[in-house]
């Protein structure tokens, strides 16, 4: 059985998800998928000038899985710009910094399912150590 995915942290849910060239009606244009996370990893390396390490920190991944998922994304924007593809920005798998949450029994940092803020019996428990009570939330 497959390891289940591990899930990325990501400060920032694009606005804007669609960008296609101008002129050319949208029916017409192949499009590359852009996951959220991939984004997430253009916008800390590359307009925030962060170094692979923090970035991958920020993420919650390590720096080998930080540097595929920014190589897949530029290589897929290459492809769109030269080759006059649109982009649309969808799915992935990542919890908003919004609903990270840190153990304050074990320091497991993880992602709560968005609209969960903690409500129920099984909300308050961490999933690595099985702790009732989860600590602050983690908004940086």
């Amino acid at each position: 059985m497959p390891r289940p995915p591990k899930f990325r942290r990501v400060e920032y849910e694009p606005q804007f998800t669609y960008f296609k060239p101008a002129g050319i009606p949208k029916w017409l244009l192949e499009e590359l998928i852009l996951s959220v996370e991939e984004v997430e990893a253009i916008r800390l390396k590359d307009m925030e000038g962060l170094e692979q390490e923090e970035c991958a920190e920020r993420m919650n991944i390590s720096r080998p899985t930080f540097q595929r998922i920014l190589t897949v994304a530029r290589n897929k924007l290459a492809h769109a710009l030269i080759e006059g593809k649109a982009i649309r920005i969808e799915g992935g798998n990542y919890r908003l910094a919004e609903n990270w949450q840190s153990c304050k029994g074990c320091g497991f940092d993880f992602g709560k399912p968005k609209g969960q803020h903690g409500h129920g019996h099984k909300a308050n428990k961490c999933p690595k150590c099985g702790e009732d009570y989860v600590g602050k939330q983690l908004n940086e």
